[in-house]
Parts: structure tokens; sequence; C-alpha cells
């Protein structure tokens, strides 16, 4: 077994985003890409000798074979444990635990999330420090700058690992260790959450759905609602995972998860349905005839969070990315904790979560957590809602209904224009960033604008700064838009539009969300033009 040095050059474009590097599965695969960016990781960490990471990722396309470079990368890089997932598989929030249980020195996720996967489609990979969160800013910057200047790698040359039988192989020095990808977070999840009044649940008559999607997330759900926690054999629906997500997209919105939406929404719906995305840390809650969006999940949590074993001292506090509503404010400001408000991107909720400022956290995009981890957590927001569910006694309608009556609605949706050529959607993000100062007093659909702003955050915990986070419109009323461009994407740009409005009187809370947003819709297109600049009649998502 031979350690090799191969020369290389710089590949533009590998700098990592708010989760990574994403980029489509065929230019991961071309010549020493992934391996560029591999021992760039290392080299921007300080090295691995010596070290032990966790490695795992959702199944799709390319996963199985880009887990095989790494570990020989590692080798030759001088790393001295791996502890992989069977198959090479893990979620994202187990590939946190572990990190965190087993005290290692980080970890590498391969997923690009909730983006489609296959041959021609997304993958991704992200470097996860030891606290078992996204790396900070200042190491993403290290490993982009390596990128940009990296002249060789290292590598060993060996045959494959076998990743199919758990246990401890060497490969050219370094202990692979095999194991479980499941049992470690259903343990978790048990610690966490009352089973026994779930089980109670289950067997009262109430009925439930889990769309897995294909995803990572399959067995794990599995292993905990149906052979754990009881749930009928076939609650779980979706539940192999697919290199291509059995050609669907995996992320739980009301879009890509129509089938159980229609379900849902059906006369012979069950009780409770949910989903989660291609690697486990986003969810979707619905009801019978009751969709839950992510920013009222997040609030509804924090306000019965107090239902779950772990929580049952309160909580220290909750965190929200910017553009989520403003719901869980309402509610902390109630019960009388903190509410943080970061850019988006899990690895800021990093800080908050490592110095106990706050125990929950959530964003619009269909993720929320708690400190159990340090990632978001779908199938965890799950049975936290069966846990509050079993509690209540309640149907998630009902839920909603005293939610509202009791804090208020916000009103929110998000619209997105994907696949915008860049320039466009950057010149038109650029337009109403010069607009900022002199829209505060002005009208824009019938709307006074009331404030304006370009979102920056300085961390309470050490002080860095993050700045251009996203640009807000404050509207009489409690209304409010905000515009942003993904980071989540592969070609091309997403333009976000984040609306939102307050609704006080309980009894105007059941609105359509659309409807109810109109005005805001309106006044938001009129500052920015997206529709008329793409020449669009509308979004190609909403949520």
């Amino acid at each position: 077994m031979e350690t090799i040095t191969v020369e290389t050059r710089p590949i533009d474009g590998q700098k990592p985003g708010t989760s990574g590097l994403r980029k489509k599965t065929r230019t991961f695969m071309q010549p020493h890409y992934l391996e560029n960016y591999v021992q760039s990781i290392f080299d921007g960490i300080g090295g691995v000798e010596g070290k032990t990471l966790v490695v795992g990722g959702d199944g799709r396309y390319f996963n199985d074979r880009a887990i095989q470079v790494i570990l020989r990368m590692m080798a030759a890089n001088g790393a001295a444990r791996a502890v992989v997932g069977r198959e090479g598989l893990l979620s994202t929030p187990a590939a946190s635990n572990l990190i965190r249980e087993r005290g290692t020195d980080g970890g590498l996720i391969l997923s690009a999330s909730h983006n489609p996967g296959g041959h021609d489609e997304d993958f991704g990979l992200k470097y996860n420090g030891p606290n078992g969160g996204p790396a900070s800013e200042s190491v993403t910057d290290k490993v982009f700058a390596r990128t940009k200047e990296i002249a060789q790698y290292r590598i060993v040359e060996s045959q494959d690992i076998d990743l199919a039988t758990e246990g401890e192989s060497d490969l050219g020095g370094m202990t692979v260790e095999v194991t479980d990808p499941v049992a470690s977070y259903c343990a978790l999840m048990e610690r966490i959450f009352d089973f026994d009044a779930i089980k109670g649940l289950l067997k009262s008559g109430f009925t439930m759905r889990f769309d897995a999607m294909h995803a990572v997330t399959g067995p794990y759900a599995r292993a905990i609602l149906e052979d754990r926690l009881g749930a009928a054999p076939g609650t779980v629906v979706n539940a192999t995972p697919s290199p291509d997500f059995g050609g669907g997209h995996p992320d739980p919105n009301p879009i890509w998860a129509k089938p159980l939406m229609d379900e849902m929404m059906s006369p012979d719906a069950p009780d409770f349905g949910a989903a989660s995305d291609g690697d486990g840390d986003r969810n979707m809650i619905v009801g019978k005839g009751c969709y839950v969006g992510p920013s009222d999940s997040l609030a509804v949590l924090a306000a019965n969070a107090q239902l779950a074993p772990a929580y049952r001292e309160g909580l220290k506090g909750v965190a929200r990315s910017m553009p989520t509503s403003g719901a869980v404010d309402r509610v902390a400001a109630e019960i009388g904790i903190d509410c943080y408000e970061t850019p988006t991107g899990w690895k800021f909720f990093g800080n908050l979560l490592d110095a106990g400022r706050a125990t929950l956290c959530g964003e619009e995009s269909a993720g929320t957590g708690s400190d159990h981890v340090r990632e978001k957590d779908g199938l965890w927001a799950v049975l936290l809602w069966l846990n509050l569910l079993a509690e209540k006694k309640q149907p998630v309608a009902q839920v909603m209904a005293d939610h509202w009556a009791r804090f208020g609605r916000n009103y929110y949706s998000r619209h997105d224009y994907e696949a915008v050529e860049s320039d466009l959607a950057n010149d038109i993000i650029d337009g109403i960033r010069d607009r900022l100062d002199s829209l505060p007093g002005s009208k824009a659909a019938g709307l006074e604008v009331t404030g304006a702003d370009e979102f920056s955050y300085t961390d309470p915990v050490d002080g860095s700064t993050a700045r251009a986070q996203g640009l807000r419109i404050f509207f009489e009323g409690g209304g409010r838009a905000v515009f942003r461009l993904s980071g989540t994407g592969t070609e091309g740009a997403t333009i976000r539009v984040y609306l939102e409005r307050l609704e006080l009187d309980p009894a105007r809370t059941d609105q359509d969300p659309q409807e109810a947003l109109e005005p805001v819709i309106a006044a938001a297109e009129e500052i920015s033009g997206i529709r008329s600049r793409t020449g669009r009649s509308g979004p190609d998502v909403v949520t």
C-alpha cells in the first residue's frame, strides 16, 4: 500500500457556502476536483495527522465513490481513525451527534441537503467542527484560500474499504471503523423525549404518515417510529435511500412532498403527517387538513417544549434566522427568554448553543433543532411534535388555532425565483440596496415603508460580525419583505423574497396566507421589479 503525492493546480469556484461546497455531480467527478477540495479542507483545518474524523453522507449518487477517495486521502495525510456510517450513510444530525458523542476532531458530511441527486444533479461536501456544527467562516475562509493555491494532494493507493460490514480495518496505518449509522441517534432521541407517552398516543388510534422522500432519514424513522414506538408498519413511506431520491426532489415542502400533502388534505387523512429531506436535517409538519409553516412550527415548539423531558426546566433562549418570521419572537417575549436574530446558516447558531444562550433554533427553510446536536434535525422536530400532541391530546389544527389566539399570527410565505441569470439577479438586488436610504416614508402599493436596511449581525459570544446578510423592508402594521440571493443552488441564482404580515385579531387568523399577504406581495414587487425584470409571471416555488 503506497502513499503518493499528486501534482495539481487550483480549480476555480471552490468557495464553500453556508453549507459547504455544492456543485453539479459531474463537476465533483472531474479529475482532481474532489481531491483538491478535500486536501484544501485538511490543510485549512491545520492538517489531520493523528486526528479522528466522522465520515458519512445521504447516499446520493457519487456518495460511495467519494467516501473511498476521502478515506484514502485521510490515511495519506496521517489521520488516526475514520468513523464511517455503514454503507457510507449518516444523516447530518446523526453525524453531528457522532462527532459530539465520540469527541472527534470533526467530520466530513457528503450531502447537498434538499437538492436533487443523480449523475446530472447535485452533490456537496462540508466540514463540521469538533462541536458537531458547520465550520465557522474563519475556517471556511482558510479552506477557500487554500483552494486558490493548492499544488499537490496526498492519497493512498489501495482497494476499496468494505463499508457494508460493521467493525474495524486498517488502511495505510489508519483505523477505519464502520458503525451502525442509526443506533446512537436513536438512543439520543430516547433520552430527549417521553417515548412511553408517544407510544400511548400511537396505541390510542392516532394515525400518522412519515414520508422519507427516498432519502437518508428512512432507516432512522422506521427504527424509531415503527420499531421502537409501535407505529403501524408502513407508517414510514419511501423509506429506502436512493442515489437519485427515487427521481424526486428531496425538499420537504408542499410542492415537492405533494403526495403527502394530498393525503393529508383528503377526507380520510391521518391525524399527523411529516416529511424530511435528503440528509435528514429538515422537516415538514402537517395535520389533518392543516399545513404548519416552518416559522409557525418553531414558535409552537418553543411555546410547548417543556412538555418533553429534556426541556422541562425551560428554555435558555431561542434563535431564528433573520428571514424567518417573528412568530417565535412573540413567544420568547411572553415567556420571558432571550430571542436572537442571526444570518441564514446553521453555523451562526453554534456559538449561541455552545455558550448556553439558546436551546431551540430554527430557520424558515424547514430547519429546526435544539442544543442536542449542532445541526438542524428533521426527525427530532417530528418527535417533539408527537410528544406535545401526546400531552395536549388535541389535533394539530386545534393546537395552531390556540397558539394564534394567544400570540397572534405572523402570516408568512417565501417566493423563490430560481435559476435567474447571475448578473441580472445581482443587478436586481443592487438596485434595491441603492434605494434603501430613500424608502422610509415612501409608499409602495399603498403601504407605507417604515424602515429599510441591510441586515448585519454581531455575534454576542465572540464579537465577530457578518455583513450584507439580506435586505429588509418594513411596512406599516408589522409587515415585512426580505430579499436575498440563495447560496444553496448549483447554477444561476435564486432570488428569495420573504413576505410577512402580523395579524392580532383572533377572528382573522384563519385566512389563506397568500391572500392575507397580497398587500405585502404587491409592495415587494413594486420596490424590486423582479417579475418585470426577469420576464416571469410569478415565482417558481411558493412555500
